[in-house]
């Protein structure tokens, strides 16, 4: 009954498609361990250096104590909530200025809850080709149509919308700021004046850029100076926060509409009040004094040919990016290939992802040797 499982798996493998789960020894803030070696760790997301730090994790078990357990054990819409999810997405509302956030338990559950419900029969999406899976996944479950447009390019879109918008009741553009396999970012302001112009609702995943982008890490949208002007803003704690989970924040009318159609929330047990706890301590006394480093991380970033704080080397080939993670393995270095359908065929590539604790030098020594390696 399993053979056809058993062939697709070996066809996987042939084509080096194949993906296992790694046996870490540990991790220390920008190290991993991994077969008896300490390596630098060029493949988190832990931007901020919060997660798998010892001192942060001591510091912040010391305010908590025993005050926040350990499971939730219930949805939110049952039992599972407790005074500090509420003050964390008050907490969230007011440093975006919005008028209420939702909290969903990942980035993930937040993406496709939303774009699952948020367009009904007779809306439409319209999406960014290069959009996270969670999003293309949400679009797919959901009742109403969609189109996705080429990789930033507004004047495509445009020509949907001129094409497309008068067809449908309520219409959607989505994409995130920072994408997360290229490192590039939207250009937020010209999608802020499409979805002016033909009367649409803004939504933007700020995953890879809550916690780095912006004066306060508020993202991109701090940045430019339009966070008023997006009508839904995603951002994750699983990221720069160091934590897990994501949140939703906008309007009263359209976080109320989640909270009642969004089944990846409703159906979902509640995160440990722990979790919301850390995310929310990290947010009001951590967040506050990265800025310089926050900077100096995207500087290097910039050097290197990025737009941000993710450094895509695109290699090309299946084997010959799983190669090259192994040169860099056996020179201290930790990456993971990052192949279809994660990126386009004939883009397999390495996403080397700087934290505030990488070094110019380290990373620099790291793509010298991968263009060693072509």
């Amino acid at each position: 009954m399993l053979e056809n499982y058993t062939e697709l798996l070996d066809n996987l493998k042939h084509h080096s498609h194949f993906r296992d789960i790694k046996d870490f020894e540990g991790k220390d803030e920008k190290y991993i361990y991994y077969k008896g070696k300490k390596l630098l760790n060029l493949s988190s997301n832990n931007y901020l250096g919060f997660a798998d730090n010892k001192k942060i994790t001591k510091e912040f078990l010391d305010y908590a104590g025993d005050k926040y357990s350990f499971g939730s054990a219930s949805a939110r819409l049952l039992t599972g909530t407790l005074p500090v999810y509420k003050e964390l997405e008050d907490l969230i509302s007011s440093i975006f200025h919005k008028e209420k956030t939702l909290l969903f338990n990942s980035g993930y559950h937040a993406n496709v809850g939303i774009n699952s419900s948020i367009a009904g029969k007779g809306d439409v999406i319209f999406s960014d080709k290069l959009n996270h899976a969670s999003i293309i996944d949400g679009m797919r479950l959901s009742e109403g149509k969609f189109f996705r447009y080429p990789h930033k390019n507004t004047e495509a879109l445009e020509k949907l919308l001129e094409r497309e918008r008068k067809n449908f009741n309520n219409a959607i553009i989505v994409s995130e700021s920072v994408f997360s396999m290229d490192g590039d970012i939207a250009d937020l302001e010209k999608l802020v004046e499409l979805k002016e112009k033909y009367n649409c609702i803004l939504i933007l995943d700020e995953a890879h850029a809550f916690g780095v982008f912006g004066r306060n890490g508020l993202g991109v949208t701090e940045t430019l100076g339009i966070t008023d002007k997006v009508d839904l803003i995603i951002g994750t704690f699983g990221k720069a926060i160091g934590s897990m989970g994501a949140f939703a924040t906008g309007s009263k009318t359209l976080i109320e509409y989640l909270t009642n159609k969004a089944r990846s929330f409703i159906f979902s047990t509640a995160l440990p009040p722990i979790n919301i706890a850390f995310s929310k301590w990290i947010i009001e006394n951590k967040l506050p004094h990265t800025f310089e480093k926050r900077e100096k991380m995207l500087s290097i970033g910039r050097k290197a040919g990025s737009e941000s704080h993710i450094i895509p080397v695109i290699i090309g080939g299946n084997k010959e990016t799983v190669d090259t993670c192994e040169i860099l393995f056996h020179n201290g270095f930790f990456t993971l290939p990052i192949r279809p359908p994660t990126v386009p065929e004939g883009t397999s590539r390495l996403r080397l992802s700087l934290t505030t604790d990488i070094t110019e030098k380290e990373i620099f020594d790291a793509i010298s040797l991968v263009k060693q390696t072509k």
